[in-house]
């Protein structure tokens, strides 16, 4: 309920804002308080945009940064894994480097990736320690495969008890960790209700899912809006790449591309994010050819020039689904 005349301004002009009813022209005519105040709340809720450093492993830690600043990032989801930015062998000397690095820049450093996938590893502690010192509240965890010579019940059931302890790490750490959706036979949580059983009993601030749109959309079909309901309450950090099938020599197969050129229904997918209340953030992923840098390659077989051109197009594109969603 609106209380007082000045939380009755307040509320229209977020509305207003917020439907793009509010747009510039009418930003000027408000009184420059009520417009400030309302800008700068609306920029601390917006969901931020993270680059995954994978695609900027041909770069230094301070070349990495400026080139995700100048591309126009808000952050850098940092790899923490090996054959990453960061080694966990080297977690407590490079981890600081690499985050220092991007605060120079002027960006955060909210989210990494890692390949954790059991707390009982050598470098769990070390690398979840490190990320708390610095202030990154987000980890993702490493993939999982499923093994042809045992059941998926009794994988799930032996997989059970690292999820739990990893939960219990991250409310010890103040982390939130998060497993990835994936697409293909091999892998736990292409389905995504695999990954449900794994973490329905956990709690959810502190376990959660990482939802990739693109691999649900491979995985799901049309189906892919009920299996994100499914989840919707332990994602807090998602991730964004698109795809389309191409027929192939060998049959149909997943084929990568830019934003906007595939099959996802990001429009939809969005609403149903800022329906969730999801916060974000979200790390932008670019799996399509890049001259290596989709894959992490160390040098590129590609200009620079024509990298950052393509990263930053799919941002644009981005950007522009995530303002008509009010993210």
């Amino acid at each position: 309920m609106i209380e007082s005349k000045s939380d009755m301004i307040n509320h229209i002009t977020r509305r207003d804002f917020l439907t793009g009813l509010a747009g510039a022209g009418a930003l000027l005519s408000m009184p420059f308080d009520i417009g400030t105040k309302q800008a700068a709340a609306a920029e601390r809720h917006r969901m931020k945009i993270c680059i995954f450093s994978k695609h900027l492993q041909w770069l230094d830690y301070k070349d990495m940064a400026q080139t995700a600043a100048e591309i126009g990032f808000d952050g850098v989801d940092l790899t923490v894994r090996p054959r990453g930015h960061v080694l966990p062998e080297r977690v407590k000397d490079d981890l600081p480097r690499a985050v220092e690095a991007v605060k120079n820049a002027g960006l955060t450093v909210p989210m990494m990736t890692t390949r954790i996938t059991d707390p009982r590893d050598r470098y769990t502690r070390d690398i979840l320690e490190t990320a708390a010192e610095l202030g990154i509240r987000h980890y993702r965890i490493g993939s999982i495969h499923y093994k042809k010579d045992k059941s998926i019940p009794a994988q799930l059931a032996e997989l059970k008890p690292k999820f739990r302890d990893l939960a219990a790490l991250s409310k010890e750490y103040n982390l939130h960790g998060a497993f990835q959706n994936h697409s293909g036979s091999r892998y736990v949580g292409a389905s995504i209700w695999d990954i449900w059983e794994l973490i329905k009993e956990l709690d959810p601030k502190w376990m959660g899912c990482q939802f990739d749109i693109r691999h649900a959309t491979a995985e799901g079909g049309l189906v892919w809006p009920t299996k994100f309901r499914l989840i919707a309450d332990r994602v807090v950090t998602i991730n964004a790449k698109d795809f389309l099938w191409a027929k192939t020599n060998k049959g149909w197969k997943t084929q990568n591309c830019p934003l906007g050129e595939g099959m996802v229904d990001f429009p939809r997918y969005f609403k149903m994010v800022k329906q969730a209340g999801i916060p974000g953030p979200i790390s932008v992923h670019y799996e399509y050819d890049l001259g290596g840098a989709n894959r992490g390659a160390g040098t590129l077989s590609t200009s620079k020039e024509n990298v950052t051109k393509a990263i930053g197009r799919d941002l644009t594109t981005l950007k522009s689904w995530l303002r008509k969603a009010g993210l």
